[in-house]
């Protein structure tokens, strides 16, 4: 396909997936209760510069998988359906594995929430966990899927951006006691923001209300007119999503 074909689907499915229903009830979101950094990634200790590092890259650009939940088909097929929004904006292609295959994303459906290993890790069988929700709900919503599979690509939040304390302000007091860890902010050789500015909309980005104690808002948007209505959104990918991940796997496509 070339390269005004792609664009062509990438602006079609924006259009799709700014279209489904947005999730207000933040306050119970499953990206936030799995327990690991952030709420929903898998780290070891000692890799947090897995985003500049291209050791935590997908070799040739493919991620492979397996289903180890029986999920039925439509469940599965949501899965799917997420594979293809990120294979149709990017260079990125999903496989499933074969016996042979060493390093793959072993898909679940447990409970304890939506979460996934950061990265290609090379050890074997990663984490990636979506806890059955009906269709278009919790870890089902498709924004969620594809936000879990940017962690396994290796993204972070959009929080954590080094130049985020421009765009957000982060209220520690009304943050649950033991989390105020999920709010790091990383320096500039950690994360990279390959050259696009800081994004409210991304579906990277924390909600507004995080992980509060109270039911005010953790994360304060200092630019309001731009933040209204999408921070935290888990409809689909922004732009800046897209091109980001193109950045980071050298895909010729940009929106």
């Amino acid at each position: 396909m070339n390269v005004l074909g792609s664009l062509v689907i990438c602006t079609a499915l924006l259009g799709l997936v700014f279209a489904l229903p947005m999730i207000t009830r933040v306050e119970t979101d499953p990206e936030l209760t799995a327990g690991f950094v952030e709420g929903d990634m898998v780290l070891d200790t000692n890799t947090r510069n897995g985003i500049r590092n291209e050791v935590y890259r997908w070799p040739d650009n493919t991620v492979y998988y397996k289903f180890h939940t029986q999920f039925d088909d439509a469940h599965r097929n949501h899965i799917l359906r997420g594979m293809e929004i990120l294979e149709s904006v990017s260079c990125i292609r999903f496989q499933e594995a074969t016996e042979d295959t060493r390093n793959f994303v072993n898909i679940t459906g447990m409970s304890g929430g939506c979460y996934s290993s950061v990265g290609y890790r090379n050890a074997g069988a990663q984490s990636y966990n979506l806890q059955l929700y009906p269709l278009d709900e919790g870890c089902f919503r498709l924004g969620t899927i594809v936000h879990e599979f940017l962690h396994t690509l290796g993204f972070y939040h959009m929080q954590s951006s080094s130049n985020r304390d421009e765009y957000v302000f982060i209220n520690e007091t009304n943050i649950q006691a033991g989390t105020l860890g999920n709010f790091n902010k990383y320096d500039a050789t950690v994360v990279d923001d390959y050259d696009e500015e800081y994004d409210y909309g991304s579906v990277l980005h924390y909600s507004a209300y995080a992980f509060s104690a109270n039911g005010e808002m953790t994360i304060v948007p200092l630019k309001e007119e731009e933040a209204a209505g999408i921070m935290g959104q888990r409809r689909g990918m922004s732009k800046s999503d897209i091109n980001r991940l193109n950045s980071m796997y050298r895909c010729p496509l940009k929106v």
